[in-house]
């Protein structure tokens, strides 16, 4: 039943630092599923935010279904991410912490057709960290083509 959507959050290791991941489902409507099992998702723009002692994900785009008719759902609507109470709580101390949020990083249909999304505690970078990130990259390249 598994499929092979994976959707990524590529901007998230760029700007942050990924701390610790967790694995959360969510609260979908039906056209929202389909969409996602057609890919036609993004996680790029969206965050993970607190409501009470609910977590919500905002701002992840899925997009309106081809064949949804009135059915369809609104494609930007907050949806809730489901996790234990224990990681729920100690996300909630951890992000009362000074600089640290909580990002998708990827979105993806797992064995039993459902949807999960992996999202990680972050730290944001500092531009000269950014830098040093690119620098990397651009070295590991030049090894792996054999130039360097």
């Amino acid at each position: 039943m598994g499929s092979n959507i994976k959707i990524k959050n590529k901007k998230a290791s760029f700007e942050y630092f990924l701390l610790e991941k967790f694995i959360a489902g969510m609260v979908l409507t039906g056209t929202e599923i389909k969409s996602i099992r057609n890919g036609k998702a993004s996680i790029n723009e969206a965050y993970c935010a607190f409501t009470g002692d609910e977590l919500f994900v905002r701002n992840m785009h899925i997009s309106e279904y081809d064949y949804g008719t009135y059915n369809n759902h609104d494609p930007k609507r907050d949806r809730k991410l489901l996790l234990t109470a224990r990681e729920l709580k100690q996300l909630k101390s951890k992000l009362e912490e000074k600089g640290l949020t909580l990002v998708p990083t990827l979105l993806f249909i797992n064995e039993k057709g459902l949807a999960k999304l992996e999202i990680a505690l972050a730290k944001g970078k500092k531009l000269y960290d950014k830098r040093d990130t690119l620098k990397k990259k651009d070295i590991q390249r030049e090894i792996d083509r054999g130039t360097y």
